[in-house]
């Protein structure tokens, strides 16, 4: 079970390992020096995000400041790198708002807008930030001006998950396909059980959309209700399912015991249309395409959100948080509160109704 695991996290890390050796080859030799350095502390997917932060970065220094186009990116040395400014950054962080992308794999295709909100933008400046600390420490440069600008402020949204009503809706529509367009209830009578199973699996498990997507037919196991399933940093858990779950499974494996899966892909639990294990991206659209019907009003429903949905289920339970960040994996609890941030408010209010002042007819007759 492990090992069969382990073979297709290695090759997920192996992939992301030559994507960043591949733009790694377009930026300055210091971002390979600075990326080599965080590899026995970050996860490939981790350094995979920094390469593409810092590819943006030095792609809007080339393009759009005199200095900087000057050399090819590759060619900028740490002396060059050493002559950002404040100005620099400031013009970057208004770029990040809104700027365009040509698809490099096809140069007639039309560019791209991408736009950036304050979370994306302060992301982006944090890895230019770790970048040039990297710099500093190791005396490349002489200054890290990156340190002078302030990063963007977050602003608290509420949580965003699911009602009881609309879990509801989103299972059966899973199940019956109703409410679909006609195109929609093709592809959905044939990956039904499939798409119930796995919706009933994030809502039963709080599990991760990398962690489904890696489980593997031997990771399940029915006997006991629970699925071994890989965590961020490679850590390996056992999470256990309630019956509803079991039986959402069950029928899928007995439809997936007839797929023959194309060759590489055989061991993986879901499967894509192709018969191929099935990728985070194509979870994500799925996700997408039944919160559309199950929860109109509420368009940013992903597999997160599902996750989400179920802390606050556990701890609406429960009430224990300890409890709530174990099963999700969180290794502090100050992450799993944002879960639940918005029953604080009411536990709060529950306990104004508990204590009384002299005055209060509560407080008279003693029931305090």
């Amino acid at each position: 079970m492990a090992n069969v695991n382990s073979r297709y996290r290695e090759e997920m890390d192996a992939k992301r390992i030559m994507q960043i050796r591949e733009i790694s080859r377009e930026l300055p030799q210091s971002c390979g020096d600075f990326l080599r350095s965080i590899a026995v502390t970050t996860s490939t997917l981790t350094r995979l995000a920094y390469a593409i932060d810092l590819k943006t970065f030095f792609q809007f220094l080339h393009q759009e400041r005199v200095f900087f186009a000057q050399k090819d990116i590759p060619l900028l040395n740490d002396s060059d790198l050493g002559s950002l400014t404040i100005s620099d950054l400031t013009a970057y962080t208004e770029y990040l708002t809104y700027y365009l992308k040509y698809e490099e794999d096809d140069p007639s295709a039309a560019e791209r807008v991408l736009v950036n909100h304050d979370l994306a933008i302060k992301r982006k400046l944090c890895s230019v930030r770790s970048f040039y600390d990297f710099l500093f420490k190791n005396q490349r440069i002489g200054s890290n001006v990156t340190e002078l600008v302030a990063l963007p402020k977050i602003h608290e949204k509420p949580i965003l998950r699911l009602s009881k009503a609309e879990m509801m809706k989103m299972l059966s529509t899973a199940q019956d396909g109703a409410e679909m367009s006609k195109g929609q209830q093709r592809f959905q009578k044939i990956t039904a059980r499939r798409d119930f199973a796995m919706l009933s699996l994030f809502l039963g498990t709080g599990i991760r959309v990398s962690e489904c997507v890696g489980i593997n037919l031997d990771d399940v196991d029915m006997e006991n209700n629970a699925v071994l399933v890989t965590r961020k940093g490679g850590n390996q858990v056992v999470l256990y399912f309630p019956p509803e779950v079991a039986d959402a499974l069950a029928e899928y494996l007995e439809e997936r015991k007839q797929i023959e899966a194309l060759p590489g892909h055989e061991e993986a639990l879901f499967l894509s249309l192709q018969r191929k294990r099935i990728t985070q991206r194509a979870v994500q659209m799925l996700v997408k395409k039944y919160a559309a019907i199950a929860a109109p009003l509420k368009p940013r429903i992903s597999p997160h959100k599902l996750r989400s949905t179920y802390a606050t289920n556990l701890y609406h339970e429960t009430g224990d948080i300890y409890l709530v960040a174990d099963v999700l994996g969180h290794t502090s609890v100050d992450t799993t509160r944002k879960h639940y941030a918005d029953m604080t408010d009411a536990r709060r209010r529950m306990a104004a109704e508990h204590v009384h002042l002299p005055g209060d007819p509560e407080f008279q007759t003693g029931k305090t």
